[in-house]
């Protein structure tokens, strides 16, 4: 018998979770509300407008930006750029938590990205450079081979910035640095030389959200983007899951609220980019180990309710989550609803929700 492709999904929804599978993984991410889209979908062809002029050019025609570049390098004397501060001198070849090098930078690769959020995406993709090493080391990490076996290429400040050029020259329509904190003194310098030779694209910034307030006051008017993850609500399951980092929801929601002061709320442009604001990531994880509907609650009582808030659905137990039962399945259908619905209660109206139409209530 024919099916429609209604008719289909339904009867393939019913099987999967008639055999107690998660039925996230078999949509992306649509920016649909539960029977209203909430998040960005209008997006047309073509980059940035022409009137957009990215945050860091300012700085750099004033030299500011070479300035503060040079003041994060010092920092790796004695490193304390991220919240582990382990204070070793990257510089002299030391390694700190993270064991990212110093004088030069790790890439995995590069190249246009088609799987970010949809008003980063557009037709060309959002430019991504995707760099190795991280100071979380999550148990349940889905790139474990480059944040923490550190796999990719050893590069230069200039092979950064044609990295960034390169991106430009293709069409994407942003530069998207993912896991930036540890190399921040390299990312500056390279953005600096880049938009001395015409680089022209907004920054992202897509981090874990554990950054250090003094760190990020120093990327004012460099970031275009923030794209943070708002991973746990609990210190005790931080410190369990990511490595002893029991600070991090305190230091996440500090920098979360130094992030927004900088860029705002991030609203489209009238081509349906996203170019500027604060973009946040949530992953529901199995057995509320992340405390996803905490983390609404504090989003709805400290930033407008508005703001951008992408609740992803993907979580896998990969790399060493088979080791932890509660982390050990995907998540349910009811456990992902549940988060949407706590953070519909809360007049949260931008939300970017995965899944397709049997998601509707």
């Amino acid at each position: 018998m024919d099916l429609n492709r209604r008719n289909f999904l339904e009867k393939t929804t019913k099987l999967c979770l008639k055999a107690g599978m998660s039925i996230m993984f078999l949509g992306g991410t649509t920016a649909e509300s539960f029977g209203k889209s909430t998040a960005t979908t209008g997006i047309k062809r073509g980059g940035p407008s022409l009137l957009f002029e990215p945050a860091y050019l300012k700085l750099h025609r004033t030299g500011e930006l070479k300035e503060r570049a040079e003041r994060l390098w010092a920092v790796m004397e004695s490193c304390e750029l991220c919240p582990r501060s382990c204070g070793v001198n990257r510089l002299e070849g030391m390694e700190g938590f993270c064991h990212a090098p110093g004088a030069v930078l790790m890439v995995s690769a590069f190249h246009p990205h088609f799987g970010e959020e949809r008003p980063l995406v557009g037709d060309k993709g959002s430019g991504t450079v995707f760099l190795t090493h991280c100071n979380l080391r999550c148990v349940f990490c889905q790139n474990w081979e480059i944040s923490q076996l550190g796999k990719g290429f050893e590069k230069s400040i200039d092979e950064l910035a044609g990295m960034m050029l390169k991106l430009q020259k293709t069409g994407c329509h942003n530069i998207n640095l993912v896991t930036p904190t540890h190399y921040s003194a390299h990312i500056l310098k390279a953005i600096d030389r880049a938009a001395g030779a015409g680089l022209r694209l907004p920054i992202v910034y897509n981090t874990s959200g554990w950054e250090r307030e003094e760190i990020l006051r120093i990327l004012d008017g460099v970031v275009d983007i923030y794209l943070p993850d708002f991973k746990y609500w609990d210190p005790d399951m931080s410190a369990k899951y990511s490595s002893e980092a029991t600070s991090y929801p305190e230091i996440t929601q500090k920098a979360i609220l130094e992030m927004h002061r900088q860029v705002g709320v991030a609203k489209p442009a009238r081509n349906g980019f996203i170019q500027r604001g604060l973009m946040i990531r949530h992953l529901v994880m199995p057995n509320d180990t992340s405390g996803s509907e905490k983390i609404m609650e504090w989003i709805a009582d400290n930033l407008p309710k508005d703001t951008y808030i992408n609740i992803m659905a993907q979580y896998s137990p990969l790399f060493k989550a088979f080791e932890y039962p509660n982390l050990s399945r995907r998540i349910t259908r009811e456990e992902y609803v549940r988060v949407v619905k706590k953070a519909k209660e809360l007049r949260l109206v931008n939300l970017d929700i995965q899944g397709y139409w049997w998601l509707k209530l």
